[in-house]
């Protein structure tokens, strides 16, 4: 091989920067490129509260010696595991320094082109700069991944946008909005687009809307803590199996993983949001969008009921709130011949339990490997197990000391 053996990350949200820390205390030699935390800084509505209680959404260390919790007790900020929520602030900054303190290797320049070379993959960066690597981690999290309805698609941005690309409500006082979803992203950025001076409106189609259950004010008993065990996605058997095992997940039919991934934790906002839209946004339900329409300036939307009746909607904007699907095709710096190369489902990778692609040395992590390993990765909770499982496979093909001995069971 004429370069040495090295591991790029691409990618720093909590999946890159959780890999790359194992990495360094394994002493794998490794580059990671991306900006920290970007999808949370960029795409996430100011003012948020995330979905995830504080206990899981740790970005992972192979000691677990820099959570959430032990942030907010040095910065002072209030924290609980499950009856405090946590701020959308708050979690970027906890990243951001966990970035300088476990990953200060970090290198902020974006990666432009990924193709295959002789001793792996040729890396080249925005500026131009070319770094050779034998393994090349993905962590791009959700950001390549927004999806919008045909029935938006070409309309403009002055009519239609994604949920993600409003990261302050404010922009929109004033306007006629109409938000697309009946999910967390939908019924958070309603929420605060009415705290932000908008007349908005949620448009769902499911026949009703729902919220979590807010956390009691006293910690569960015994035998409830035994028929409901707290998970890092949920309470419940089905999901302490989803989070706890996820190896074991990738040894289910395809068709059944699929299945799962794809129903599992169907679309629900957090507790916290409820006070914000109940009583203060309509929120219209049983709705499908048929026929859309540009009039006037202004965007004219043909509903069909749950009996069949044409209901008509007029908005200044709508906002598609209708989450992420993820399509390899759409990370534009992977050369041709690597996605021609990759064997996917549904478009999305086929991965080994190592999170290895089809095409050797390329692994994916975070919400592109959620058909392989359950819904789980849809979330920052599932750091902890990616990040250990990778780490083994890699320190062991790189030949350096060994991995550092630590339970690969996901803790809470």
């Amino acid at each position: 091989m004429p370069y040495p053996s090295k591991v790029v990350i691409v990618g720093a949200g909590p999946y890159g920067l959780s890999v790359a820390a194992h990495l360094r205390e394994c002493g794998v030699n490794f580059q990671i490129f991306g900006k920290p935390m970007y999808t949370w800084r960029e795409q996430m509505p100011k003012g948020m509260l995330l979905k995830s209680d504080g206990f899981a959404s740790d970005i992972s260390t192979p000691q677990s010696d820099f959570t959430l919790q032990r942030y907010c007790s040095e910065e002072g900020t209030d924290y609980d595991h499950t009856r405090i929520p946590v701020k959308l602030e708050t979690f970027i900054s906890y990243g951001l320094t966990f970035q300088k303190r476990l990953v200060p290797e970090l290198d902020t320049r974006l990666v432009a082109q990924i193709e295959e070379a002789d001793c792996g993959f040729k890396v080249e960066l925005e500026d131009g700069d070319t770094v050779y690597a034998s393994h090349v981690v993905l962590a791009v999290g959700i950001s390549h991944f927004a999806y919008t309805p045909d029935l938006f698609r070409g309309l403009g941005r002055e009519f239609v946008t994604h949920s993600s690309e409003h990261r302050d409500p404010t922009v929109l006082r004033g306007r006629t909005v109409g938000v697309i979803g009946a999910g967390a992203s939908a019924l958070d950025l309603a929420g605060l687009l009415k705290d932000g001076g908008a007349n908005v409106s949620v448009m769902a189609r499911r026949s009703a809307v729902k919220f979590h259950d807010p956390p009691g004010r006293r910690p569960p008993s015994l035998w409830k803590r035994l028929r409901s065990p707290r998970t890092g996605v949920g309470p419940g058997w089905k999901s302490k199996l989803v989070t706890d095992f996820p190896g074991l997940f990738h040894f289910l039919p395809e068709k059944f993983r699929l299945r799962v991934v794809k129903r599992y934790l169907g679309p629900s906002a957090g507790w916290t949001v409820k006070e914000r839209i109940v009583g203060r946004v309509p929120v219209h339900t049983g709705l499908t969008p048929r026929s859309t329409q540009i009039r006037d300036r202004r965007i004219q939307i043909k509903f069909a009921d749950a009996n069949g009746k044409v209901v008509e909607h007029e908005f200044d904007q709508v906002i598609t709130a209708t989450g992420y699907r993820v399509d390899v095709r759409r990370l534009r710096f992977l050369d041709s011949s690597l996605l021609t190369k990759l064997k996917t489902v549904e478009s999305a990778p086929i991965l080994s339990n190592n999170f290895e692609s089809s095409v050797p040395g390329l692994y994916f992590v975070g919400v592109a490997s959620a058909f392989s390993f359950g819904p789980v990765m849809r979330f920052a909770f599932g750091s902890r197990y990616t990040a250990i499982r990778i780490t083994r496979h890699l320190a062991k093909l790189s030949a350096r000391k060994p991995v550092p001995e630590y339970s690969e069971a996901v803790t809470q």
